[in-house]
């Protein structure tokens, strides 16, 4: 027996969020072999996490029946020493990014408040806002992706809490410019969230600018370049003021021990962090240069793939019948039905998907 009149509507104003298809789904899917598949669909690093904080997972793992430090405290000093920000200014979350999210929009968001999310954009900004009670305001992109600043201005009203930005972009790949982010935060009072899960992959970031603006904050994971996604590990660069409300209201002990630990261990490995980033911006400018549809520049771990005429849930399941798994878009607010992201993976696995890419071109 379900008993829904004890859930506040707002949860049922919640989409569901549509995660990339796993290894496991496509093998029972199709009749594969778990082994021969290649999953580009997450934006995943292929070389998995650095062998630092694979050791310090093992070496964590007797310690299990403790509790960690309430506000990660070994962890901010690590990402003080990374980041060049003190640890007053850093918080760090679990689960990954999407908790540091979770949390600031409970601090931040009262019922009837406004969030304003540009769009195509990486679709959980607007789940905790809406859980909170809060109303999406959605700004649609340039065709080329690019953000008008002048647009997100425009949306903003008395009710707006935070604004949400993408640098790099998911799905796009496309950077923030600092003029456009600039223009935002001077021209409005709420807090101007830019996520940059994958900015270690880009030529620049943005974070330099909160030692200017009070009302800015950066959100950043271990999920992408340190490849700890399975440990769900995030943090935020922040002024001082909002670390200090954020950790008042935030789960105490939301990063475990583990998480922690490989944290650290993985700020320590230069070689893996250098060599993951190579890896991703050689690969996503072999397959610009070579899938055979239009392909958007990138300054992300990943590429866009736009295959129109042709639809892209065509193309995507063509592409998993042979093994690959790459995420089509269609679930993305405002992407419409022909776009495919892939994340770059390795050189072979980069060749076997153009190949892939070139037959299905012919098949569909």
């Amino acid at each position: 027996m379900s008993r829904p009149e004890l859930i506040k509507k707002e949860i049922f104003d919640i989409a569901e969020y549509v995660p990339g298809k796993s290894t496991e789904e496509i093998a029972s899917a199709y009749g594969l072999d778990p082994a021969s598949i290649i999953k580009l669909s997450s934006n995943e690093n292929p070389l998995g996490p650095s062998p630092k904080a694979v050791r310090a997972l093992i070496e964590a793992a007797p310690g299990a029946n403790i509790y960690p430090s309430a506000d990660a405290r070994e962890l901010r000093e690590a990402l003080s020493r990374h980041t060049g920000f003190p640890v007053s200014n850093i918080v760090a979350s679990g689960p990954g990014m999407d908790g540091l999210l979770d949390g600031l929009c409970r601090i931040i968001i009262e019922k009837g408040d406004e969030v304003i999310v540009p769009t195509p954009t990486f679709a959980y900004y607007e789940l905790p806002a809406r859980a909170c009670g809060g109303k999406p305001v959605f700004v649609k992109r340039n065709p080329d992706f690019s953000l008008d600043p002048e647009k997100v201005l425009e949306a903003v009203s008395s009710r707006t809490k935070i604004i949400f930005l993408c640098s790099p972009n998911n799905p796009s790949g496309n950077l923030l410019p600092e003029a456009d982010l600039r223009k935002i935060v001077e021209n409005t009072r709420a807090l101007v969230f830019v996520d940059e899960a994958y900015v270690e992959f880009a030529d620049r970031n943005l974070a330099e600018l909160l030692r200017e603006y009070d009302n800015l904050a950066v959100g950043r994971t271990f999920s992408k370049v340190f490849g700890l996604a399975g440990l769900r590990l995030g943090y935020g660069i922040m002024p001082e003021w909002l670390v200090k409300e954020y950790s008042r209201a935030a789960t105490p002990f939301s990063v475990s021990l583990p998480a922690l630990r490989a944290g650290i261990a993985a700020l320590s490995d230069a070689a893996h962090f250098n060599k993951s980033i190579n890896l991703a911006r050689e690969g996503r400018e072999y397959l610009r240069k070579n899938i055979p549809f239009t392909v958007y520049p990138s300054q992300a771990n990943f590429v866009l793939v736009d295959v129109a005429p042709l639809k892209a849930k065509k193309i995507t399941e063509s592409l998993m019948k042979k093994g690959i798994i790459v995420r089509s878009c269609d679930s993305f607010r405002e992407a419409g039905d022909s776009l495919i992201r892939v994340t770059v993976g390795t050189p072979e696995q980069n060749e076997k998907v153009v190949r892939a890419f070139e037959i299905s071109k012919t098949e569909v």
